[in-house]
């Protein structure tokens, strides 16, 4: 290794060229400060713009999914006060129709009851018109009756009067 590195630094005759060497150190030092310059500041750039971008994609998305979580968030919070809501509205429903019902069965028996007084007037009415023609038909009987049995007649007006008033007695004595 002390050999090579002889006849690199004084040049003899092995084959090894120090200007040469020198030479193309030189321009690959010149080469190297002119690619740094050119090529590799605008290709960083280029680097450092993907990797904002990148980044900023990174950003926008995280953004998107802490969006979306809010937005789904928001949605099962409506979609539960629709769900109370509208149990709400079937329980109204439900209170308005059996106070409905409640109304109707109460009209029912007051209409029922209408009609059963009304019925037990009629059937009054009907008993007193019957109870006076039966009546009139006993004070008809009767005069008849007594007319035979006198064998005279007396006036029906009379005896009407007189049926009339031993009807009314024995009815006061029941």
């Amino acid at each position: 290794m002390v050999v090579f590195v002889d006849n690199l630094v004084l040049g003899s005759g092995t084959g090894l060229n120090t200007g040469d060497i020198l030479a193309t150190v030189i321009i690959f030092g010149v080469l190297m400060l002119l690619l740094k310059k050119f090529a590799w500041g605008p290709l960083m750039g280029v680097m450092q713009q993907r990797e904002e971008l990148v980044a900023s994609e990174i950003d926008a998305a995280e953004k998107a999914r802490k969006e979306t979580h809010a937005l789904l968030e928001e949605q099962k919070a409506l979609l539960k006060e629709a769900r109370t809501e509208a149990q709400t509205i079937v329980e109204g429903a439900k209170k308005q129709a059996d106070a409905t019902r409640e109304e109707i069965v109460s009209a029912a028996r007051n209409e029922a009851a209408r009609l059963k007084e009304s019925a037990v007037r009629d059937i009054e009415a009907e008993k007193e018109k019957a109870i006076a023609a039966v009546r009139e038909e006993v004070v008809s009987l009767s005069v008849l009756a007594a007319s035979k049995v006198l064998g005279k007649e007396i006036s029906e007006a009379d005896n009407s009067a007189l049926i009339k008033e031993t009807i009314a007695k024995a009815g006061e004595a029941k």
